[in-house]
């Protein structure tokens, strides 16, 4: 294994109960630490985690870092694989400096100073990279930088509740929290723009299982290709067999799909796991307990992959390979401007919660909703932050100046969660688990043949 590959790797968070305990012992405000669900223990170990003091605040901390590869705009090819080991250094030096934080005593500003050098310094390789084969960016190492937030962590009401906030006694060590849940019914009906004349109407799906075959690693090929763990949490797959970190695109083109139809299209999201205390498989692995992320894995109840057309406009054939992100991993500490998460549940999905897991009424299920953008530049598979190629539409469904509409892919997933308890997504640690940090992930590589018909099926007004 190269260094590169070992890279991810080397982010060795929690083994286990110091995932779930340690992180929160400091980074808890109010003199507290949190309190996991009412019958669960940290990792398995049986060693629970002690409730807040009566009067405690209701508060923990976080560390905010800005998103360098959001910023990103020229990459050149013989930079990438330095710029990807980059982001993948940056993602673990956050990781340790919130473990250490936990665990240091109470020293946060001698962890966030050690981290704006190590910051500074993977920064200043990555600018100098892109810098020997074009211009040099600036202004990179001004966001070395982190801060610490303070983060409410209860329900409004108070603790308790009806299905899967009421698991959560106070915060998760690491999130969610009870405020994080919000029942369904009282989310905001979701509008959507009306078809005009001149629009395309039809869908055209695939159907690709539910990961009966059990491809998940926590890889990001998109972001950090060439590293191992670059993702650092759980990834879910359906489609291409073959995806990890090491994937090209002649290898995707090359391997098997799950897809009936003879998709080869990589479609991946952070997989969803039930806290109810009981030590995950992956406890020890990278993705899964040595990177925060502890639960069993629930298996989608079911997938659905829907490519959807334009109100205003006929759609042009996406191009082979084209990459695209919807949603944010890092939207509870950078920001929302990238979030795209849509949580409801069967039967209320009028209803569209954006920052709150949803409790679900009479035992429906669970559903995520990832749309992705639905105009291209008409040039480019790529961008340097993996988003300028793409946009969204705009409110009335007309792409911006430049771009052109595209099928719009619609990857729905559905669970069935037990009643009464809470789950969570898998995110970097310092995300807390929050639900607007949902993401999805997708690379079409589509035979020509099959997007050709998927296109005629949706400017034909078909469902196919």
């Amino acid at each position: 294994m190269t260094s590169t590959q070992r890279q991810g790797h080397k982010r060795r968070l929690s083994r286990k109960t110091r995932a779930l305990v340690a992180v929160a012992a400091l980074l808890l405000g109010g003199g507290g630490t949190a309190v996991i669900a009412a019958n669960a223990s940290a990792g398995g170990t049986g060693r629970s985690v002690p409730r807040p003091a009566d009067g405690a605040a209701a508060t923990a901390m976080t560390i905010v870092c800005p998103d360098v590869g959001d910023r990103l705009r020229d990459v050149p090819d013989p930079a990438r694989q330095q710029v990807s080991t980059g982001l993948a250094e940056l993602d673990a030096q956050v990781a340790r400096a919130y473990e250490r934080a936990a665990t240091s005593g109470g020293d946060g500003a001698g962890v966030l100073d050690e981290l704006k050098q190590q910051r500074a310094a993977t920064i200043g390789r990555m600018a100098d990279a892109i810098g020997e084969r074009s211009t040099r960016p600036s202004g990179l190492t001004e966001l070395s930088g982190c801060t610490a937030r303070q983060v409410r962590t209860e329900a409004a009401g108070g603790a308790g509740g009806a299905g899967g906030a009421g698991a959560l006694k106070r915060a998760m060590p690491g999130g969610p929290s009870p405020a994080d849940f919000a029942d369904i019914r009282t989310a905001p009906a979701a509008p959507r723009p009306a078809a005009r004349s001149g629009g395309s109407t039809g869908t055209f799906a695939s159907a690709c299982g539910r990961n009966e075959n059990g491809h998940f690693n926590s890889d990001n090929v998109i972001v950090t290709p060439g590293v191992s763990n670059g993702a650092h949490h759980t990834h879910d797959y359906v489609g291409n067999l073959s995806t990890n970190a090491f994937s090209t695109n002649a290898s995707l083109a090359a391997a098997g799909t799950s897809c009936s139809n003879g998709d080869l299209s990589t479609h991946y999201w952070p997989v969803l796991r039930l806290l109810d205390g009981k030590a995950a498989p992956d406890a020890d692995k990278p993705g899964g307990g040595h990177d925060g992320n502890m639960g069993k894995v629930l298996r989608p109840k079911s997938v659905t992959l829907q490519f959807r057309g334009s109100p205003v406009a006929k759609v042009s054939a996406m191009p082979r390979f084209l990459r695209v992100i919807t949603g944010d991993a890092k939207a509870f500490t950078s920001g929302t401007g990238n979030a795209n998460a849509s949580w409801s549940c069967v039967g209320f999905e009028e209803r569209q919660l954006k920052d709150k897991y949803p409790i679900c009424p009479d035992g429906a299920d669970v559903v995520r909703t990832l749309a992705f953008q639905s105009c291209w530049d008409g040039k480019n598979t790529d961008s340097a932050n993996h988003r300028t190629h793409v946009a969204f539409a705009r409110q009335d469904g007309s792409c911006p100046r430049g771009f052109r509409a595209v099928p719009q892919l619609v990857q729905r997933i559905t669970y069935d969660v037990p009643a009464g308890t809470a789950f969570a997504v898998d995110s970097f640690p310092e995300q807390l688990h929050k639900p607007v940090t949902d993401h999805g992930d997708f690379i079409n590589v589509m035979p020509e043949s099959l997007m050709a018909k998927a296109v005629a099926c949706v400017n034909g007004g078909r469902r196919c």
